[in-house]
């Protein structure tokens, strides 16, 4: 299971390192092996491959601006030999990736967020208050 919240960074020629304690479970989840693809609220869904083709299968039965976002974005990447992986342009784009990134543990798979776009994204989650959580969740 994918957890926690990274600060990362974009270098220059759009490559994110995987976060060492992500790395050995991608590796073994997918071989290394992963799927980028868009979201509608303007962050990326990384997958690994395993954890995408059960998805993909789903969301081919969703409305066709849905496929056209979700399938018609998704790039299948490889983890090189130093834990990067190059995030296409187009999905650096469409999420607004400069520099500062996060990466936002999500289960099976993770978000990637711009650092204003993570901000803004905190703030609606807090907005919410107590209405957040149901109330018998005891934590």
């Amino acid at each position: 299971m994918f957890q926690g919240a990274t600060a990362l960074s974009l270098d220059a020629t759009g490559r994110m390192v995987i976060p060492t304690r992500h790395r050995d479970a991608l590796d073994q989840a997918a071989k290394g092996r992963l799927v980028l693809t868009a979201h509608p609220h303007r962050c990326l869904l990384l997958y690994p491959q395993p954890a995408w083709e059960s998805i993909r299968g789903r969301i081919a039965e969703l409305s066709p601006q849905a496929r056209r976002l979700l399938i018609g974005f998704a790039e299948e990447l490889e983890i090189d030999s130093a834990g990067r992986v190059l995030v296409p342009p187009a999905l650096r784009s469409h999420a607004g990736l400069e520099k500062d990134i996060w990466m936002i543990g999500q289960g099976n798979g993770f978000e990637v967020w711009s650092d204003a776009g993570w901000k803004r994204q905190q703030e609606e989650i807090f907005a919410l208050g107590d209405k957040l959580l149901p109330p018998d969740l005891v934590l």
